[in-house]
Order: C-alpha cells, then sequence, then structure tokens
C-alpha cells in the first residue's frame, strides 16, 4: 500500500542491509534513511530505492526523496525486475531519468562525498541545538544569520522543511537573536 512504512532490504558494497523503516511511495519504490553506518561520508542520507534493494537516488531532505520517487513512478513500471529496468533505460534514457529526479534534488546514488562523518544528517539532538545557540550569541547572530549559516551547514541541510524550522527557532530562541 502507498505511504506503508514497511521493512526494507537493500543491496550496498555487496551486502543486504535491512532497512525497518522505509516508505512505500509508488509500486516498487522506496524511500528511506541509509544505516548510519554505512557510507558515513555520503551526506544524502535518504535514498530512493527499487524494491530488488538496488539504489536509484540519494536526496538530502526525505521530502525530497519523496518528491523524486513520485516524479519517476510513472516513467516506467518499476515492479518489473531489475534486468527488465535496466534493458529499459539506455545512457540517453538514464541521463533524463537524473534530469527529472534532479529538480527534487535527487541524485545519482553515493555520487556526493564530504571528507567527515555526516551520517546524523537529517536528525538533530538538544545538543545540537545548544551549541548552535551558544555559537549564535558569541558571534551576535541575527534571526536571519543563523538561518543563512544553518541552510548552508550539511547537519542542517538534511533536516525536512518543518523540523529545520522548528530547530531554527529553537536556536535563535536560546541565542537571544532577533
Amino acid at each position: 500500500m502507498i505511504g506503508e512504512v514497511t521493512e526494507y532490504m537493500m543491496i550496498g558494497k555487496g551486502e543486504l542491509h535491512r532497512i525497518p523503516d522505509a516508505v512505500k511511495v509508488a509500486p516498487g519504490l522506496y524511500v528511506f534513511r541509509l544505516p548510519d553506518a554505512y557510507r558515513t561520508d555520503n551526506p544524502r542520507r535518504f535514498r530512493i530505492g527499487h524494491h530488488s534493494g538496488n539504489s536509484i537516488a540519494d536526496a538530502m531532505r526525505r521530502e525530497d526523496a519523496i518528491r523524486g520517487a513520485e516524479i519517476i513512478a510513472p516513467l516506467h513500471d518499476w515492479r518489473q525486475d531489475t534486468n527488465t529496468i535496466r534493458a529499459a533505460f539506455d545512457r540517453r534514457a538514464e541521463h533524463e531519468l537524473y534530469v527529472k529526479i534532479g529538480a527534487a534534488d535527487c541524485i545519482v546514488p553515493n555520487s556526493e562525498r564530504c571528507f567527515h562523518d555526516v551520517s546524523n544528517n537529517g536528525r538533530y539532538t538538544d545538543m545540537d541545538v545548544e551549541q548552535a545557540a551558544i555559537a549564535a550569541k558569541e558571534e551576535g547572530l541575527s534571526a536571519f544569520e543563523v538561518l543563512y549559516q544553518m541552510s548552508h551547514t550539511v547537519p542542517w541541510k538534511g533536516l525536512d522543511t518543518n523540523d529545520f524550522n522548528e530547530a531554527h527557532d529553537r536556536i535563535v530562541a536560546a541565542a537571544g537573536a532577533e
């Protein structure tokens, strides 16, 4: 059922990785968060996967991955097996798929790297808010400057809109920024 949270088995680095909370976005397409120990240098922690366990695209935010899956859903019958799908996508068709999915800020899986552990991207803790508020207060940042700074920092960029807004509001309040 579309929108259902289900278990998913991702193929990555030649191994199967159990994902307990994938969301079925369209027939044959799932969106999930990469396991914390998998590719810790990949800042795009949300993935669109095929029911076979193969990867289709990565996104910085869950919202973008869902929108990307919705964009590509009508392009093919994703319920088919991997070989059938690969046969249907020549280089040009694959390029067109990534151009279309790029509108949702989705990219080729594992094609972006950071030089530190970014596996926590898309999550934040009270400690993260506290540390950001201390830094904002020390630097005398305004609410707008906090917003700008957050939007350019990997751990915050991966938050969906509501989570980002909540974190921003908490940082601004704790820093006494206006």
